[in-house]
């Protein structure tokens, strides 16, 4: 790995040919997007009984690869890339990028390989996340930069959840179910400190604004979010679990609305980051309503959390992060509007619908599961082109 020289900071002419894996988020941007899709549209299959998982039980295969094929693309990608920011170091490019990324494929095409021995299957995908966290702690090591070690033992707290989901298809134990929890959670987590630095500090930019961050807010919500979703996991019938859950979704709902501003209303890639926020405090309620003897919210709290946190602000940082890092200026196609709506539908269906309409089920999730084919098929389509060519201001990356 190499400092970044000044040389690399300058207007270079517009460089031709392809680019697919000059930077972390490329290769892992465009598959995730690409992903979200099928991975969608083979759970419909599923649930329409057309296919049946060959690995783990379907609702099982289907939290696994959501949590550990998508999601874990779209962190894998920016964390390459925030890392190159943070340290001034090279990240991974080239040969070995594609190298890592190819390692995440082969996890995902595992699952679908006839014949392929399940211990065969469980190695492959649980060597990712290990090495990822690798790479990423080289250049935070290597520049000092101790605020940022907390993201390799992040996603090695992954790794550990992904064992757990894998020691339950090998028949060694019944811990799947934990494991997609504290897989969900420790995405929740991450994604609470890095849209404590992205949301406001990109509002701010933008809008030539100044967030509020109140010191104590910003004190108390990595902390009561941990003891909250550590209750969960250990007592998610409690009422300790309930009184931090709430505490928890009072301390995020101050915390962005801090950083709020009716103009943000007419910047969709802002707004779609601030709704994305707004599902982590949703969740939160969810979930004290769950603990606190509600049982219909047990469901909508995870889902809260996964279609609507993670898929939200994964679509939306996506969507920004590309532009950046391919040159552009930061203002995306008109039809990515559609998407950003489309994504929310998606989740405030799956969360709200099956509260007030139970009998509808079925189709409920069929029609989450369109519309959030739809929001990442966009996605896919307008950003292929920029995440497989050069960036257009002829500079690396």
């Amino acid at each position: 790995m190499a400092v970044i020289g000044i040389g690399d900071l300058k207007q270079r002419p517009p460089r031709i040919g392809w680019a697919p894996f000059a930077l972390g988020f490329r290769p892992f941007f465009l598959s995730a997007g690409i992903y979200a899709v099928i991975l969608m549209a083979l759970w419909l299959l599923v649930l329409g009984g057309i296919i049946t998982p060959r690995e783990m039980p379907p609702t099982l295969w289907h939290g696994h690869e959501m949590l550990f094929g998508f999601a874990i693309a779209v962190i894998a990608g920016f964390l390459l890339t925030a890392a190159q920011n943070w340290t001034g170091i090279r990240t991974l490019s080239g040969r070995p990028l594609a190298a890592l990324f190819l390692v995440w494929l082969a996890g995902r095409l595992g699952f679908l390989v006839p014949g392929l021995p399940p211990g065969v299957v469980a190695a492959i995908d649980l060597s990712f996340l290990p090495l990822l966290a690798l790479t990423l702690a080289l250049p935070i090591l290597k520049a000092r930069q101790l605020h940022n070690a907390p993201f390799p033992f992040m996603l090695l707290g992954l790794a550990a959840a992904n064992a757990l989901v894998h020691a339950e298809a090998l028949g060694l134990s019944r811990t799947a179910t934990l494991g997609l929890h504290l897989a969900a959670y420790v995405v929740v987590t991450m994604i609470t400190v890095m849209g404590g630095r992205v949301i406001p500090s990109f509002t701010d930019n933008k809008l030539h604004t100044r967030a509020r961050r109140w010191k104590p807010i910003e004190r108390l919500v990595p902390v009561v979010t941990v003891l909250a979703l550590i209750a969960a996991l250990a007592a998610p019938d409690s009422n300790v679990t309930a009184v931090l859950a709430a505490v928890a979704a009072a301390a995020h709902a101050l915390r962005l609305a801090g950083w709020y501003t009716p103009k943000v209303w007419s910047v969709p890639l802002l707004w779609i980051l601030h709704l994305g926020y707004a599902w982590i405090v949703l969740g939160f309620a969810l979930l004290a309503l769950s603990a606190a003897g509600w049982g219909a919210a047990t469901g909508p709290a995870l889902h809260a959390f996964t279609v609507g946190a993670i898929g939200v602000l994964t679509l939306g940082m996506m969507a920004r992060v590309s532009l950046g890092h391919t040159g552009r200026q930061l203002e995306p196609p008109p039809v990515m509007t559609l998407a950003f709506v489309a994504v929310n539908l998606a989740a405030l269906t799956r969360v709200a619908l099956p509260l007030a309409f139970p009998a509808a089920y079925a189709l409920i999730l069929d029609g989450a599961g369109l519309v959030w084919i739809a929001a990442f098929g966009l996605f896919a389509w307008v950003y292929a082109p920029m995440l497989l060519r050069p960036r257009v201001d002829g500079k690396p990356g």
